[in-house]
C-alpha cells in the first residue's frame, strides 16, 4: 500500500484546512478590532529615547545619561553596554529604526513560540501553523506584549537571548550556554535573576559563563567610555526619579504593591520581606522544574521582585501562561485558571485606578496583575522534564522547529 492518502482521505484534509483557515481569519478579525478599539498607543516611546540617546551620545559627544526626551523627564536608564548594542541607531533614519524594533521583537515572538508552542503541537498531534497561528493572534491581543510592541521596547529580544540559552542551550547540552543570559544581563540588570537559577539549580558551568559574559561586556562598555560606565554604576543607576514614581499604577510589582500603601513612604522593610517570601517560594518550586518551567517561574519571579516593573514589563509571564494553558489540556480547572489570568492580563484593568487607589477596591484592582504574577508563581503546575518534549527531541521529529 503507498504513503498517499485517497481521495476520501484528502477531502477530509481540505475540509479541515479549509475550517482552520475560516478559523485563524475569524480570530485575526476580532483580535484587529481590539486592538483598535481597546489599545493604547504609545508612538514608540520608549525607542524614542534610546534612539535619541544613542545619537546624542554618538554624533553630539554628548554625556549617555544626560540626554532627555524632549518635553520629557526621562533618559537612558540601561546600562552602557546596553547602549553600545543600540549603536546600529546612530546610522539608520527613524522611520527604519521602528521597522527594525518591530520586526526583531516578531521575530523573538516567533522563537519563542517554535520553542514553546510547537512541540506542544506536535505532541497533540495539532496542526503546526494553525496552532502557532491561533497562539500568535493571542499573543497580539496580550496587554504586556501590545505595549512592548508599541513602547519600542526589548523586553522581547532579551526573553530571546534567556530563551535561547535556556530551551536550546542547556536543553541541547551546548557549551555556549549561558551566553545568552549573560548578554541580556549586561543589557538590562533584571534578567540576571536567570543567574540566580542557574545557580540555585546547579548549573555551575552555565552560571559561570552567564556571569563572565556579562562582566566582559559590562567591561568592555566601560573602557569604550569609562565616564559613561562610572555615571550609570555611581548615580544612574540608584536614581528612581529617572524612571518614575514607584507608586504608579504601571508598576506591577511588590515594591508597588508597598508604594501604593504608602505613596509618600513606602516601607522599604515590607518590600524586603515580601521579595525574600517570594524567592523563597520559587527556589522550592525550581528545583524540581523542566527547562521549560524554571523559565517561566524564574521570568514570573524576575517580574515580582524587581523594584520596578511596568505593565509591558510583563510580557516576561508569556512562558508560564504558555504552560498553564498546555496543563489546562490535561486539567480542566487549569484551563479555567489560564483564561482568567489571560483575560485579565488583556483587559487594562489596573488603569481603572490611575488617578486614586485608595480602599479596599483601589488596593484589589491596582494591583491586579500582581496578583496573578502571584499565582502563577504559588499554582503553576509542574511537570517533570521527561513529560515535555525538549528542543533536542522536537528536532529529531520536526528539522525545522528547531
Amino acid at each position: 500500500m503507498s504513503g498517499e492518502p485517497t481521495e476520501w482521505e484528502q477531502g477530509l484534509i481540505e475540509r479541515a484546512a479549509r475550517r482552520q483557515g475560516a478559523i485563524v481569519a475569524g480570530l485575526a478579525v476580532v483580535v484587529l478590532v481590539f486592538l483598535v478599539l481597546f489599545s493604547a498607543r504609545h508612538g514608540f516611546f520608549d525607542l524614542k529615547v534610546y534612539y535619541g540617546a544613542v545619537n546624542y551620545w554618538i554624533h553630539d559627544h554628548g554625556m549617555l545619561y544626560d540626554f532627555l526626551k524632549p518635553n520629557s523627564k526621562y533618559g537612558f536608564t540601561y546600562p552602557p553596554f546596553a547602549a553600545i548594542a543600540m549603536v546600529p541607531m546612530a546610522v539608520v533614519p527613524w522611520a527604519l529604526a521602528m521597522v527594525i524594533s518591530v520586526a526583531l521583537s516578531l521575530a523573538a515572538t516567533y522563537a519563542l513560540l517554535r520553542w514553546m508552542v510547537l512541540p506542544i503541537a506536535l505532541r497533540e498531534r495539532w496542526t503546526p501553523w494553525f496552532v502557532l497561528a491561533v497562539a500568535a493572534l493571542l499573543i497580539a491581543a496580550f496587554e504586556p506584549y501590545r505595549e512592548t510592541i508599541t513602547f519600542g521596547q526589548v523586553n522581547l529580544l532579551l526573553i530571546f537571548l534567556v530563551a535561547l540559552d535556556l530551551l536550546v542551550g542547556l536543553a541541547g547540552g551546548k557549551r555556549w550556554a549561558g551566553v545568552g543570559i549573560g548578554l541580556a544581563t549586561a543589557i538590562k540588570l533584571t534578567p540576571g535573576v536567570f543567574i540566580l537559577y542557574l545557580l540555585v539549580t546547579r548549573r555551575w558551568r552555565a552560571a559561570l559563563v552567564a556571569t563572565g559574559t556579562a562582566t566582559v561586556a559590562t567591561l568592555a562598555a566601560a573602557a569604550v567610555d569609562p565616564a559613561a560606565s562610572r555615571e550609570f554604576w555611581t548615580d544612574a543607576l540608584w536614581d528612581t526619579n529617572r524612571v518614575g514614581s514607584l507608586a504608579f499604577v504601571s508598576n506591577q510589582s511588590l515594591q508597588g504593591v508597598v508604594a501604593r500603601l504608602n505613596p509618600e513612604h513606602p516601607s522599604s522593610l515590607a518590600w524586603l520581606v515580601l521579595v525574600v517570601a517570594a524567592i523563597g517560594v520559587w527556589a522550592w518550586r525550581v528545583r524540581r522544574a523542566s527547562l521549560a518551567e524554571g523559565l517561566a517561574l524564574t521570568g514570573v519571579l524576575g517580574c515580582l521582585i524587581s523594584p520596578v516593573t511596568w505593565v509591558h514589563h510583563l510580557v516576561w509571564l508569556l512562558p508560564a501562561l504558555i504552560l498553564l494553558a498546555d496543563a489546562g489540556l490535561r486539567r480542566r480547572g487549569m484551563l479555567v485558571f489560564a483564561a482568567i489570568a489571560y483575560a485579565v492580563l488583556c483587559s487594562r484593568l489596573v488603569w481603572q485606578w490611575e488617578y486614586g487607589f485608595g480602599g479596599v477596591g483601589g488596593f484589589l484592582g491596582s494591583n491586579a496583575y500582581v496578583w496573578v504574577s502571584l499565582a502563577l508563581l504559588l499554582f503553576l503546575p509542574l511537570r517533570s522534564a521527561v513529560d515535555r518534549p525538549d528542543v533536542a527531541q522536537l528536532r529529531e521529529r520536526d528539522p525545522v522547529a528547531a
